[in-house]
């Protein structure tokens, strides 16, 4: 029987030729695939067994309805044609019975291979440095965890395995064919190129046509990504047009439609043509056969039995042309992936890395130079815009140029200057989301590049002006920072943040869902959700970017409260927006183009008269002084 299923239709019409030409796959390949399939090597075998035998499983058929026809009925013999008809059943048996074992091991293995590739990946990808998803397109990240995941499972369980079935179902049929009837088999042989060569033409259409959907779908499921968020959903809603998105959106899936239509038409082509060379192959063994059965020559169940043979050796023998470009295309996927996995993780422990103890939160910048790395280091390019350019491989320009501070336990320090001094940059170091370029960044005295991540995390606690919250309920977001805290630890840090008493004002309380980064809470709410958090992992040193930013008078008394709390006998690097966190400082640290041009406090400050008393009266002083007495939110 010929089976037109989707896979070896994909493997004749679905590759791309020009995506693996002059490619081979080396033995360095070879080897990593084999080292995720190693866990899976019985169930490989017993895969590649099961296609096997249902391939010599499918030869019996037609040889017992040759039997049937040229002995048992001539014969008479209603025994014989009962055993026949049995034999026949459980061939059927058998054959299902592998088909369902194969699909079984089949998916086991893929989805094995799926997971583990998964895991791999996901457990790179979140160890990269900050650099690397700035400049990477989320959607591109995400398709290659899941497209190219699949496809890699494809290149063993499904390009393996039809590859494997085709070879040994044409080997073992063509010599069945020659053994019944050689002259017939060539016959039938005769038909092939001139259904080879023509479906080549109409497969070099169909895999452009095929890239070019691929790119409309990714170029959909981007705009899908980007608006469907909520910031995306709001900026659209602001400056831009319904009917303009939709007309935007309608052009691109309507190109989409049409190749969709394109792709059916020619698959309908190609598949009508296959059906048409299975005619005239047929026809050319009946004509045939049927004069030599005529002239005594052969016998009739020959005929049928080759007939049944031909219908079964097209669709393989056209699949196995495209075999190496089948294998190829597969093996792109692997690549893809492993192209992720090797990514340089700038940011990792060195060997002998050893935990920060009992933290107390002594900080020292010492002669720090730093430049953020160049692309080439931190990002793929194939992860940016298209992927077809190349990134460069010089760094940034310096962005600190040799900053020295010391920040003592329980210390609070003031950073402020211009946008792009490099104060954001100097709190980035303390916790390694970058590591300095020269010299060095120290936490009791402990260079953090020889402290392991985890314990140099768990010892500082940050607090950003955007703070992030999960889609998750707020008992969630604050267990993140500390996945046992206890319930009562909940209210006792969400007390002391001054957000306990909205949060037990709503209907499911601790489990209200706070929404995609968090956009069902105000600005304020959030903030004082992400102190509670910090407040509920204890850190030994806090640092708080421009965390009281762009908040009205009376929510930044209520995060200045709580803010209050959360530094409280704590190390404290803050990125200063408001007066209010000024006049608290006990050093407050002026930062301009990568250097420290002034340090001192307030008052000392503003009589020296430099860039800070500039700073101060253009931006600060025009904000009012927040009351020096605030009502303490009611517990």
């Amino acid at each position: 029987m010929m089976r037109f299923g989707g896979g070896p239709f994909h493997q004749v019409l679905g590759r791309d030729p020009s995506l693996v030409a002059g490619a081979h796959v080396d033995r360095g390949l070879l080897r990593r695939v084999w080292q995720f399939a190693r866990p899976y090597r019985l169930m490989l075998a017993l895969f590649l067994a099961a296609i096997i035998v249902d391939s010599l499983v499918g030869l019996g058929t037609p040889l017992l309805a040759r039997h049937l026809i040229d002995k048992t009925i001539p014969s008479r013999n209603l025994h014989g044609v009962t055993i026949i008809g049995l034999a026949m059943v459980g061939l059927a048996l058998a054959d299902a019975g592998l088909s369902i074992g194969q699909r079984w091991w089949s998916a086991r293995i893929g989805e094995g291979i799926i997971f583990d590739l998964r895991v791999a990946l996901y457990d790179h990808v979140q160890r990269m440095p900050l650099a690397f998803f700035t400049r990477t397109q989320t959607g591109a990240l995400v398709s290659r965890m899941n497209n190219d995941v699949i496809g890699a499972q494809q290149a063993l369980t499904g390009t393996l395995g039809q590859v494997v079935s085709n070879a040994i179902t044409v080997a073992i049929t063509l010599v069945a064919m020659f053994a019944l009837e050689w002259r017939l088999t060539l016959l039938a042989l005769l038909v092939l190129p001139a259904f080879v060569f023509p479906a080549k033409r109409v497969g070099r259409r169909l895999q452009k046509i095929t890239r070019e959907s691929f790119q409309l779908d990714a170029a959909m499921n981007t705009t899908m990504t980007e608006r469907f968020n909520v910031s995306g959903a709001l900026l659209v809603k602001l400056f831009g047009k319904p009917d303009r998105e939709a007309a935007e959106f309608s052009d691109k899936a309507g190109r989409v439609r049409d190749i969709g239509v394109k792709s059916a038409m020619y698959g309908r082509v190609f598949m009508t043509a296959l059906a048409l060379v299975g005619a005239v192959g047929t026809a050319a063994i009946y004509w045939f056969g049927a004069r030599l059965v005529i002239e005594g020559a052969l016998s009739l169940g020959t005929v049928i039995a080759l007939t049944a043979y031909v219908a079964r050796i097209y669709m393989p023998i056209t699949a196995l042309t495209n075999a190496h470009i089948d294998i190829m295309t597969a093996f792109v996927s692997f690549d893809r992936v492993f192209e992720v996995l090797d990514a340089p993780v700038a940011i990792k422990e060195k060997p002998g890395a050893y935990d920060l103890v009992d933290p107390v939160g002594r900080v020292e910048f010492d002669d720090v130079w730093f430049r953020y790395p160049a692309p080439s280091t931190v990002s793929l390019a194939s992860l940016e815009t298209d992927g077809t350019g190349t990134l460069s491989d010089e760094p940034s320009d310096w962005i600190l140029r040799g900053v020295s501070l010391t920040i003592e336990p329980g210390q609070m320090v003031a950073l402020v200057g211009p946008t792009g001094a490099g104060k954001t940059t100097m709190s980035m170091l303390v916790p390694r989301i970058y590591d300095v370029t020269a010299g060095a960044v120290r936490v009791d005295g402990h260079d953090v590049r020889d402290l392991t991540l985890e314990s140099l995390a768990a010892a500082i606690g940050t607090v950003t002006q955007d703070a992030h919250m999960f889609h998750d309920t707020m008992a969630a977001n604050l267990r993140y920072a500390r996945p046992g805290a206890t319930d009562a630890e909940l209210v006792a840090a969400c007390r002391a943040a001054r957000i306990h008493n909205l949060i037990a004002s709503l209907p499911d309380g601790y489990d209200t869902i706070v929404g995609e980064r968090g956009y069902r809470l105000s600005g304020g709410e959030k903030q004082r959700l992400a102190i509670a958090r910090v407040l509920l992992k204890q850190p030994a040193l806090v640092i708080l970017d421009e965390a009281t930013a762009h908040l009205d008078s009376e929510t930044e008394l209520l995060v200045q409260q709580a803010l209050d709390e959360a530094l409280a006998a704590r190390s404290s690097l803050v990125i200063a927006h408001r007066l209010s966190t000024i006049h608290a400082a006990d050093e407050i640290v002026v930062v301009d183009g990568g250097r420290i041009v002034e340090r001192g406090t307030h008052e000392q400050l503003i009589v020296a008269g430099g860039l800070y008393a500039e700073l101060y009266e253009t931006q600060y002083s025009r904000s009012s002084p927040p009351a020096l007495e605030v009502a303490a939110e009611a517990d």
